[in-house]
């Protein structure tokens, strides 16, 4: 913790261990309202339901105080490891431990198991001042100092960020997501309308083989969604992780307090066969955006994945009026499908100056990479070459 007095205020920094040492209230007022991922249901239910110890996850949340009253923050976690980031840092960590010492642990700003850009410097109603900004971003490089941390990185922070921490001294790193933007389209035949000739046929192609399968769709929000509904949903995440040789992160009981803490932003898709559930897609939405999260399914039909979690969620948003699907990292497939590549960044602090130097070689040589492969794939739109995109 540390106090000064600034003004006529009295300051103070203060990193906790769980966010059930802050209100509901109080964390909120201060997250935004747009991101369902910084809210303090979606952040304290991780740390109540989801064992983050076991996955190398340790809050150390940062509240900045002025006269004892919370005004700024920032979700940070101690990481043993680089799991559940999508922000890949292995070679770094390998490269560290080779010429520095340990990399681990690190402390990070990030929420976890989830790609998503949204704020991180938090502040009550609006941006977060520059002097609250330099605050925080003093106390982070003192505390990663005063540990011996390796390094700080915030990951996936909102664009309007990103001159706080190149102010502060911070590295950024770009990356690349795939994001469909809703163009005002009123309906799904609309959005195909205003692609290729050949992508539009294969994307017909594949919903009608779907459609003469006999797969039937619904989409649940949270109060909708039975226990046993929920039950047979985390069986069908957890297929996913299984096939892949992976540990699933999220258990029953974080869905559960999500369709309840959060019903509104809590979806799920289903694909039901003979009336017998089959596969499901959950994701969360907020006013603009529905974020595609997972999917499972326990029987293998053809094209069923690009339906139920592109197609149905583009529908969805087509539907409700939302302007964006964020459907995660990864997957150049879904260029062809109507998705564009959206470049994300990451914010890095390294104390070790030679080290540092050396990041910073490597990361204007991936930036240039990045550019480049974000050219070619925008060569490669699913779009006619007479329709701009965002």
């Amino acid at each position: 913790m540390t106090s000064f007095r600034s003004g006529e205020a009295q300051i103070e920094t203060r990193f906790i261990s769980s966010l059930s040492e802050l209100s509901a209230d109080q964390w909120n007022a201060l997250a935004s309202d747009t991101n369902p991922f910084m809210r303090h249901e979606f952040l304290s239910g991780l740390e109540q339901h989801v064992p983050l110890a076991e996955h190398g996850w340790y809050p150390q949340h940062l509240l900045l105080f002025e006269d004892q009253r919370p005004v700024a923050a920032m979700p940070l976690y101690l990481k043993s490891n680089s799991w559940g980031e999508f922000v890949f840092d292995w070679a770094w960590a390998e490269a560290y431990e080779r010429s520095v010492g340990p990399y681990y642990p690190k402390l990070v700003s990030a929420v976890p198991f989830t790609p998503v850009t949204g704020p991180r410097l938090l502040q009550q109603a609006g941006p977060v001042s520059e002097r609250r900004a330099a605050i925080i971003l003093e106390a982070i490089q003192a505390y990663v100092e005063q540990r011996n941390l390796s390094s700080f990185h915030c990951l996936f922070p909102a664009d309007q960020e990103l001159n706080r921490y190149t102010d502060a001294g911070l590295l950024i790193r770009q990356g690349c997501q795939y994001h469909w933007v809703n163009q005002g389209y009123a309906d799904f035949q609309e959005f195909l309308s205003t692609l290729s000739a050949k992508k539009r046929k294969r994307i017909r192609r594949e919903r009608r083989e779907v459609e003469q399968a006999g797969v039937e769709f619904q989409v649940y929000s949270g109060h909708q969604i039975s226990d046993e509904l929920w039950g047979l949903c985390h069986q069908l995440y957890c297929s996913t992780f299984h096939y892949k040789g992976n540990t699933p992160r999220l258990t029953l009981e974080f869905f559960k307090h999500l369709g309840d803490k959060m019903p509104a932003e809590t979806l799920i898709f289903t694909a039901s066969l003979n009336q017998k559930i089959i596969a499901m897609a959950f994701a969360m939405r907020d006013e603009n955006t529905l974020y595609g999260r997972h999917w499972g399914c326990n029987l293998e039909l053809r094209h069923l994945h690009f339906e139920l979690c592109y197609y149905q969620t583009i529908d969805y948003c087509i539907t409700n009026g939302l302007q964006c699907l964020n459907a995660g990292a990864q997957g150049e497939h879904k260029v062809g499908r109507g998705f564009s590549p959206v470049k994300t960044a990451s914010a890095h602090y390294i104390p070790d100056e030679s080290f540092a130097i050396a990041v910073r070689d490597y990361l204007r040589r991936e930036t240039g990479a990045i550019d480049r492969y974000v050219d070619e794939l925008d060569a490669h739109s699913a779009y006619r070459q007479t329709d701009v995109q965002i």
